[in-house]
């Protein structure tokens, strides 16, 4: 059987035994499910049907659905049947059937739809677990001897292995699994199902959803059990089609031809080709796919599995030898062979052909610098005899060529070398630190860097109070002071460090007979150092000082914090949920916001994200923040700006019915305190991220205000203040007009310059041979000038040119009897350009340049006129 009726043969087998048919899901989950960032498996769009949290549109439905995963990504091409990307064929009941009649269905259809010898057949069932106070599955086995499965043929088989459960708690329950016996030249006599052998192919698998599993570990049965099958489309072709591995089948076999074709190797010439051809073919695929559904390659969440993807493939395909661009046309492979079943491909198709040009050069370029330093290093480690890389020359590869680490690891794996993860990640830890420091400018030293961490280790934490007040009476627990400049430590601090996008608070600092200015919040970990300037008295530690944040500069950038929420939450709702923030500046006067998306937004787009954040805003939403745990606010969907690190406690904050977002940040108590929302750019920020920059409160106000000022200063110069709109109307109106009649009286008069300009040619051997000179400088226009005269010529050979000031243009244009008597367009415009000092070229047909000296165009038609003239003669 070919993919496409292995497919059409279990949906139409299900369908006519009462099961719905319902397309696949996209690659990217529904908003609710915050559960993985992309959909691994084929049971997962129907979660909510399962949690009897939504009512699905039948008790029975059956699919064939899009699944990616990437915890293996490594195994990918070393096996015959690692994937990222795959079809997984299933069919589910929602209190319906259970055990028996899914069963009998996987029996049958294996041995009468897909025709397998039922004395190949092996089944594995739970074997039992004393945590969870189960025994063994004797239930199924029961049913699998009543279809004629000898017990010799059951296997028993761990937790681990077949007892099935989405999370720490929820539904859960035993499974059944079928595999298919393919003979002792793929294992030994001695291997069973479970062995992870290549002998029994593991192929559908039931899962008896019949519990709940709770917190402490106990099982409570399910109302209305369920049943959640699921069959590899890819394992199954391997089966049917009776080849070796997945990479041989007609899902991917076409994918590996192409490299076959465009590298010139063998698929089986050494293990590495191998490898790296089921890399292209399984990546190119995936990728696709994945573009397909509105992931666009990033640095965050489902993007950085993208790019990963992508640049592994790239990588592999310049293993290969494969000529830039081709990554391309594996794509568009993909798109030929399973466009048919996924019509999305085909819409998509311009799109995530533009989405890989871009990578793939972008990507190209960190190559090779990124491979000539990777070489260096693994030469070095060869010459010195050890086994491994330094953190220190792999954080190098990340920070400066923008290598993926992953990639790194993963090709000094391949030369018996490894890197010290702990050491990355600590350099990792020290980079992002000092980013959130912030303080220290391109012509500071890491002494000022260093002196901050070491100040802040000199005394004990200080205790952030800001988000209840913004004055404090405290401590001061250390201080180090130079030429009126301090770094002091607080006991107590109202004040925000800059974090997360916020900027640092400023205020002042009172003492008796003394104050300093906060100038700079400074943050390391959960502690804090500021920086002020004394502007009077001695600053000494132990003083007793009054702390104050700027109140209304505090309040302004809270209002414009809630409204980077605001505005993430509209993105989302008006583009689609692959908008996901990308980085963001929280400022008293603005605030800026980047996410990731491919596109610029259009006009109407943009109005109606800035519309949504006013109707939020209007609606006077509470905003609410708690502190909970990592796992419960997961849970609830809270969301968090990647590459933040966040320890098992966090802080949620949840505009109401808007958004929910992992946040340190200060914010207003509700959205009227925004007052308004405008959007005043967008662009971009670096490839498929935007770039949104807004304003709120007085801000908004000022713009609007010099925006009407405007406005009734245009009404009074058109001679409508009342409506100036009309006004402005009236006069684009006129001006069309005249710009048609300039055009047509334009036309006229080049009509009668095409004529005089033929009419002065001299005609050698049946080609007239124009050059003269025009009023005109622009080469457009020449051009357009040299067409016309050519149009009344059967052959001519045309030399136009003009000046306009200093600025000189010129333009040949020659028709094919000219070229065939061996004169060039091109070499006749460098020769003229040459003289009035300038360049230019072109074919042989047609050909432009400029110049400089307009004193000398005279001399520079006489030449061209002489060198056509010639070459006609």
């Amino acid at each position: 059987m070919r993919a496409d009726q292995i497919r059409e043969t279990y949906l139409s087998y299900f369908e006519e035994r009462g099961h719905r048919r319902v397309p696949s899901a996209s690659l990217v989950p529904a908003p609710s499910d915050t559960s993985t960032l992309l959909t691994v498996a084929g049971m997962q769009p129907f979660k909510p049907y399962f949690l009897g949290r939504e009512t699905p549109p039948a008790s029975r439905l059956t699919s064939s659905q899009k699944c990616f995963r990437t915890p293996d990504i490594a195994e990918v091409g070393k096996t015959r049947r690692h994937l990222t990307f795959f079809e997984m064929l299933g069919n589910f009941s929602f209190g319906d059937y259970f055990k028996e009649d899914a069963i009998a269905f996987g029996w049958e259809l294996s041995t009468k739809g897909f025709n397998f010898n039922p004395e190949l057949i092996w089944i594995t069932v739970f074997g039992g677990d004393e945590g969870l106070g189960l025994g063994p599955d004797t239930e199924s086995i029961d049913l699998w001897k009543a279809q004629g499965v000898p017990e010799e043929r059951i296997v028993l088989l761990s937790r681990d292995d077949n007892f099935w459960q989405g999370g720490a708690t929820g539904p859960c329950g035993p499974c059944s699994e079928m595999y298919l016996d393919r003979g002792e030249e793929f294992g030994g006599p001695e291997t069973r199902p479970g062995d992870h052998s290549d002998r029994y192919l593991e192929y559908w698998n039931h899962v008896f959803m019949a519990y709940e599993l709770a917190q402490d570990g106990s099982l409570t049965p399910l109302p209305r059990r369920s049943i959640d099958t699921g069959l590899g489309l890819e394992r199954m072709a391997v089966i049917q089609q009776g080849v070796s591995s997945v990479f041989e089948t007609d899902l991917l076999k076409p994918l590996v031809d192409l490299a076959v074709e465009l590298s010139g190797h063998p698929y089986d010439q050494d293990d590495a080709v191998t490898r790296s051809m089921r890399i292209v073919a399984d990546h190119s695929r995936g990728l696709t796919f994945l573009l397909a559904d509105g992931v666009v390659p990033s640095n965050e969440d489902r993007g950085y599995i993208l790019r990963r993807v992508m640049r592994r493939a790239i990588q592999q395909g310049r293993a290969l030898g494969l000529e830039a661009p081709w990554l391309g046309r594996f794509a568009e492979r993909t798109i030929e062979m399973m466009g048919d079943a996924y019509p999305l491909l085909v819409t998509e198709r311009e799109t995530i052909l533009r989405w890989i040009r871009d990578e793939e050069e972008s990507f190209g370029r960190t190559l090779d610098r990124g491979t000539e330093l990777l070489e260096r290093l693994i030469d070095q480690a060869g010459q010195s005899e050890t086994s491994w890389v330094s953190a220190e020359d792999a954080f190098q590869l990340h920070d400066t060529f923008g290598f993926p680490y992953e990639m790194t690891k993963e090709l000094l794996a391949e030369q018996g070398l490894s890197v010290d993860d702990q050491g990355f990640e600590v350099l990792m830890e020290q980079q992002r630190t000092r980013a959130r420091l912030g303080g220290a400018t391109a012509d500071e030293s890491r002494d000022r860097h260093q002196a901050v961490l070491e100040f802040v280790d000199s005394a004990p934490g200080t205790k952030f109070v800001g988000y209840e007040r913004l004055r404090s009476t405290t401590g001061l627990a250390a201080v180090s002071s130079e030429n009126g400049d301090a770094l002091i430590k607080l006991e107590e601090s109202p004040f925000y460090a800059e974090g997360g996008g916020q900027i640092a608070d400023s205020g002042v600092v009172r003492w008796r007979g003394g104050e300093a200015v906060v100038r700079d919040v400074y943050r390391v970990g959960d502690d804090q150092a500021l920086a002020v300037e004394v502007t009077s008295g001695e600053i000494e530690p132990g003083t007793s000082v009054e702390v104050e944040v700027d109140a209304a500069r505090r309040h302004a950038i809270m209002g414009n914090h809630t409204a980077t929420h605001l505005l993430h939450a509209a993105l989302r709702e008006e583009l689609g949920t692959h908008v996901r923030q990308a980085g963001s500046a929280v400022r008293p006067d603005k605030l800026r916001f980047d996410f990731t998306h491919g596109q610029s937004l259009g006009k109407d787009e943009l109005a109606r994200v800035e519309d949504r954040v006013n109707e939020w805003i209007k609606a006077a939403r509470p905003v609410r923040w708690i502190n909970m745990s990592r796992d419960e606010a997961v849970r609830l969907g809270a969301m968090a700006l990647f590459g933040e690190k966040y320890g098992e406690w966090v802080r949620v904050v949840e505009v109401d019915d808007v958004s929910r977002e992992l946040c340190g940040g200060t914010h207003v108590v509700n959205t009227a305190e925004i007052g308004i929302f405008k959007v005043v750019a967008e662009g971009s920020s670096a490839a498929n991220v935007r770039r949104i920059e807004a304003i709120t409160g007085p801000e908004a106000i000022d713009w609007f205000r010099e925006r009407a000022d405007q406005l009734a200063r245009t009404g009074d110069l058109l001679g409508s203040p009342r409506d100036p709109v009309a006004a402005a109307r009236k006069v684009a109106e006129k001006l069309a007009r005249l710009d048609a009649q300039t055009q047509a009286a334009g036309r006229e008069s080049a009509k009668e310059a095409a004529g005089t300009l033929a009419g002065a040619g001299t005609v050698i051997g049946g080609i007239t041979a124009i050059a003269e000179r025009v009023e005109i400088a622009d080469q457009r226009q020449l051009l357009a000038l040299a067409k016309q005269v050519g149009s009344g010529i059967d052959e001519a050979a045309i030399f136009v040119a003009g000046a306009d000031g200093d600025k000189v243009g010129m333009v040949a244009l020659f028709s094919p009897q000219v070229v065939e008597r061996g004169l060039s367009a091109a070499d006749v415009i460098r020769e003229a350009a040459g003289i009035v000092g300038g360049g230019g070229g072109g074919r042989e047909d047609m050909a432009q340049a400029g110049g400089r000296n307009a004193s000398r165009l005279d001399e520079a038609i006489a030449a061209a006129r002489e060198a056509i003239q010639k070459g006609l003669a």
